[in-house]
């Protein structure tokens, strides 16, 4: 960026500025060069602005800009410095002061600095500051330096009226410089921001480094061996400071008109004094950090769908493990409230699901499952046995609320008919198809604490879940089918700047099915295949509004069977495989979009181990995981200024955990002291898909009975 400087010349052959002095730089008071002899004003605000960055000296905020320096001192004046006059010296006609404005506007300067103070503006100045606003241009001016002055008709309270003028004469292009020090305590010196406080932002300009001799910093030794460097003071030297921000603001940001920098600085100011813009500091102190950082809500280049860096972005599944921390950067590019690009690591927001206990919640549950059976109907359910309906005030009515409802509630309920010989129809409340399927089809299988079965494992949580299965008897064949309806649960919980909720709500999940079993002697099996449609998850992970994500359909096919080898000897095995394939909308692309799951289970058990009713089983499984394949996301992944349109490219972020959890599990049940009695012995690899999680080993012993 070019910033224009009017101010008194400058030091041409310093290094802190070689080969960034605008060709366009003049003397437009005279014709005696840029070099002054008599006043290093104009260097010293030049410095603070844009000294360059090469590990000597001094740095300036801006240092790689071009300078364009416009000499405005009336010839000779600079001469007459008084040291115990402040206001003698160096001064500035009007006319060279517009021209100079009208010079920087047409060498191409963004940015405008204006060390300069004193009485009101002339008309020609008002002008040219009213030409620069048109020409897209910034204007910093300093405040002046009256704030501890006792002088006649100085007004301390308020920036000198020079300033004061050129604010008005702009058209919001005009920033006030007020100084404060190195503590952010204001200036004695500093005139203050007064009516002006809207447009006035406070600066470093108390003891700012350092004076140059002969282009080297000018040092010097007292008697005592202590080195001391020379530093200057006053609102001359705050403006630069403001300017060089509004440079770097302009070169990394093109797109922001002069009113939008002006804006950006005051709006984003540290706030110091009284809360808000006070008649001492303005809007604050400059902050060029918070003026770089995102301002307002920002969004998805390209749309305008709202996407806080602060927001979670996307919760995976159990089924996807530690596949969130190894999704790496997945980059796009977000733009603020003032349309200035960013790049986002949407990898960053990704939560992973929450890696849940198994032992302890097993133990815990404070249920009773009570089962009724008799002819053609068997029924089965889980209610709550905390005992919280005993503790409700008698009604004399023999209905519940709906409050009561919800604390008396069955927790889980199954429904199995034998409709006639060769038809059997089953519904669930609370439970999935598979087991309803299992019971109509006969499988006996072994009950375990913590190995689950692949055939009752989708991979998510669901509530509210109704399911209903039919069979038929086809012969030596069975062929049932099943349906069931749930809401698909977020697996953690998110951020995110819309709600006040930390849980997201649930989605509709629905799954149709088909299974084909038979009985050949002391083998048994069964082939399926179903169809899981959801509505806003993807295998129950989800994902931030800005994916447009439309939910996702999957086939699972499954397969299990069953040998009784010897009289009370059985071995099974289970497998589930599963193909998912997210539906194409938003950010998510139809290629390449899609995931590979899989579970499974192998199983020995041994009834009549000690007694004639009890059982030992043993089980190694898998959980359902995610082998392979993800979401492929159509992505801004870069910004055109020129355009003002972001450039798109597919990006692949990877569902598949590192993790592989596998368990196995050795159980015992039997009866024991006119009781039910269980003991398990379990050890978990990779928890939940987690390679970095240490294994979960543990022994469950309980003992049950019922009065």
């Amino acid at each position: 960026m070019t910033i224009g400087f009017i101010d008194t010349g400058i030091d041409s052959d310093s290094p802190e500025f070689a080969g960034r002095l605008s060709s366009a730089s003049a003397d437009v008071a005279g014709a005696r060069g840029l070099d002054n002899p008599d006043s290093d004003h104009g260097t010293n605000v030049a410095m603070v602005a844009a000294a360059t960055r090469d590990s000597l000296g001094i740095v300036g905020m801006a240092y790689n800009a071009i300078i364009a320096m416009f000499r405005a001192d009336s010839v000779g004046s600079c001469a007459t410095k008084d040291a115990n006059d402040p206001k003698s010296g160096c001064k500035l006609a009007d006319s060279a002061i517009a021209q100079g404005i009208d010079q920087a506007v047409t060498a191409g300067a963004r940015v405008i600095n204006l060390s300069l103070g004193g009485s009101s503006a002339s008309t020609v100045v008002r002008l040219a500051i009213a030409r620069a606003a048109r020409a897209n241009v910034v204007v910093v001016v300093s405040a002046g330096n009256d704030g501890d002055s006792t002088e006649a008709g100085v007004d301390p309270n308020n920036p000198d009226p020079f300033a004061t003028g050129l604010r008005q004469s702009g058209t919001g292009n005009v920033i006030i410089a007020g100084s404060v020090d190195k503590d952010g305590a204001f200036s004695a010196f500093s005139n203050r921001a007064g009516a002006e406080a809207n447009w006035f932002l406070s600066a470093r300009g108390e003891k700012v480094c350092c004076v140059y001799d002969n282009g080297v910093l000018k040092i010097t030794t007292d008697a005592t061996g202590a080195r001391f460097q020379y530093v200057f003071s006053g609102t001359s030297f705050a403006a630069p400071q403001i300017a060089g921000a509004a440079a770097l603001l302009i070169q990394a940001f093109p797109n922001l008109t002069a009113t939008q920098v002006v804006d950006l600085l005051l709006r984003s100011a540290r706030d110091a004094g009284s809360t808000g813009a006070d008649t001492t500091y303005g809007r604050g102190i400059l902050d060029l950090a918070a003026a770089f950082a995102p301002q307002g809500t920002t969004s998805l280049a390209g749309t305008a769908i709202p996407v806080p860096v602060t927001d979670t972005t996307g919760v995976t599944s159990t089924p996807m493990g530690d596949a969130g921390t190894r999704a790496g950067s997945i980059e796009t590019v977000v733009l603020d409230s003032y349309q200035r690009a960013y790049g986002l690591n949407l990898a960053v927001g990704l939560r992973q699901a929450q890696v849940q206990a198994r032992l302890a919640p097993a133990l815990a549950a404070n249920n009773r499952n009570l089962a009724l059976g008799g002819g053609k109907v068997a029924l089965a359910f889980s209610v709550d046995a905390a005992g919280r309906i005993a503790k409700l005030p008698w009604t004399g009515q023999l209905r519940l609320s709906r409050e009561q409802a919800e604390q008396a509630r069955v927790l889980a309920a199954r429904a199995v008919l034998q409709l006639n010989p060769g038809r059997k129809l089953g519904f669930a409340f609370e439970q999935g198809a598979d087991g309803l399927v299992a019971q109509l089809q006969g499988r006996d299988q072994p009950a375990f604490l913590i190995a689950r079965s692949p055939l009752d494992d989708l991979g998510f949580g669901a509530s509210g879940q109704t399911s209903f299965a039919v069979r038929e008897s086809l012969g030596p064949w069975g062929l049932t089918f099943s349906a069931e309806h749930g809401s698909a649960q977020a697996a953690a919980r998110v951020n995110l700047a819309t709600s006040a909720s930390d849980r997201l709500p649930g989605v509709p999940a629905s799954r149709f099915g088909l299974s084909l079993d038979r009985q050949f002697g002391d083998l048994n099996g069964a082939l399926g295949a179903s169809w899981l449609i959801e509505r806003g998850s993807v295998l129950g992970a989800r994902f931030h509004q800005a994916f447009g994500a439309r939910g996702a359909e999957s086939l699972f096919l499954d397969a299990s069977g069953g040998w009784e080898f010897l009289p009370g000897w059985r071995l099974g095995a289970a497998w589930r495989s599963g193909f998912t394939r997210p539906h194409a909308g938003g950010l998510v692309s139809s290629s390449g979009s899609r995931l590979r799951s899989s579970a499974w289970a192998f199983d020995a058990q041994r009834n009549g181990v000690f007694a004639a009713e009890d059982s030992l089983a043993l089980r190694l499984s898998q959980p359902l995981r995610v082998d392979r394949g993800g979401l492929m996301l159509n992505l801004p992944v870069d910004y055109s200024y020129a355009t003002l349109s972001p450039v798109y490219g597919q990006r692949l972020l990877s569902l598949a955990p590192k993790g592989r959890e596998q368990d196995i599990e050795l159980v015992w049940r039997g009866g024991i002291w006119n009781g039910t009695a269980m003991a398990s012995l379990y050890y978990r690899k990779d928890p939940g898909h987690y390679a970095v999680l240490p294994d979960d080993a543990g022994l469950a012993i309980s003992w049950n009975r019922q009065f």
